[in-house]
């Protein structure tokens, strides 16, 4: 009897804490996700590229540290959820990522040495909150920050960027290299 009620009391609590998505609820938060991830790169593309032209690296430097949290806060708010870059190598330490997104981010570099496709990854917490996490890859227009010393970073932008980010070790990148990821945590 007691074995019985164990049993019974134990799938009760495997159902009811059930963190799976059925298949039509994981297309719509990738789908979601992709929205979100896209308009997000999107804006701060745009508005660092509008920088760039303005004022060159001196002015879109220190632009994004002022502004790239800004505009990700302004956006969370319009898709109601939480919307983060994450990296292994940071140009800020303010912007850590969670150990979560460490291991996403250590999966899909595995992926690209075994040259398999990096595809989005949606998932539910242990407190039930639906995750998204997408690749990013550096993109050309992102080398004059992010690339390589002497070749497509210069050294006055490594300077500028030394100046505002003293820990930086978010260069180095060829185009088409995993930068980090987008991480979104959906509020409902």
């Amino acid at each position: 009897m007691i074995k019985k009620v164990f049993i019974l009391f134990s799938l009760i609590i495997l159902v009811a804490c059930d963190n799976s998505f059925s298949e039509k609820e994981q297309q719509k938060y990738i789908s979601k996700g992709k929205e979100i991830a896209e308009a997000s790169f999107n804006e701060l593309s745009s508005q660092l590229m509008s920088q760039m032209k303005e004022g060159g690296p001196a002015q879109a430097v220190p632009f994004c540290k002022e502004n790239a949290t800004v505009i990700l806060g302004e956006l969370s708010n319009k898709y109601d959820a939480t919307i983060k870059r994450s990296s292994d190598l940071l140009r800020s330490c303010k912007i850590e990522p969670t150990e979560r997104e460490l291991e996403i981010i250590y999966r899909y570099q595995k992926l690209i040495s075994e040259e398999k496709e990096l595809e989005p990854i949606v998932e539910i917490d242990l407190d039930n909150k639906k995750h998204f996490y997408a690749p990013i890859k550096i993109k050309a227009n992102c080398l004059v920050c992010h690339g390589k010393l002497n070749e497509t970073l210069s050294v006055q932008t490594d300077s500028i960027i030394k100046s505002i980010y003293p820990f930086d070790i978010a260069t180095g990148y060829s185009e088409g290299d995993l930068r980090g990821v987008w991480s979104i945590t959906f509020n409902k």
